[in-house]
């Protein structure tokens, strides 16, 4: 935790769990750092997600500088997403995350066959 003169100010993990919480955001993260960086292409790979709330998530990303937003102007408007430097960092991080996740899921998967 963070010490200010020995008092606890905030959990880390909180901080980190605040900035990732919301739907879809890792797999958003995920998909802008393979090269999945297009509205559209978002929107098709997750057809259960509403463009609203992608928009939304995407937005909270770079506000918190996890991901930069470039805009082209070209007809039709072409707009592109991708990492920060500092959005690198937070990778490796949603990565194994994600990984946990999917062994969990078979986790679960398992012990309901039985």
């Amino acid at each position: 935790m963070i010490e200010l003169k020995d008092q606890e100010t905030e959990c880390p993990s909180d901080v980190f769990l605040q900035v990732i919480k919301g739907k879809c955001k890792t797999t958003l993260i995920v998909m802008i750092k393979k090269g999945r960086n297009r509205f559209g292409e978002m929107k098709r790979t997750l057809p259960t997600i509403s463009e609203r709330m992608i928009a939304k998530q995407l937005d909270e990303l770079q506000e918190d500088g996890i991901i930069s937003k470039e805009v082209f102007h070209e007809i039709p408007l072409r707009v592109e997403y991708s990492l920060t430097e500092y959005g690198e960092t937070i990778y490796p991080i949603i990565n194994s995350l994600r990984k946990w996740g999917y062994q969990h899921l078979e986790r679960q998967a398992a012990s309901k066959a039985k």
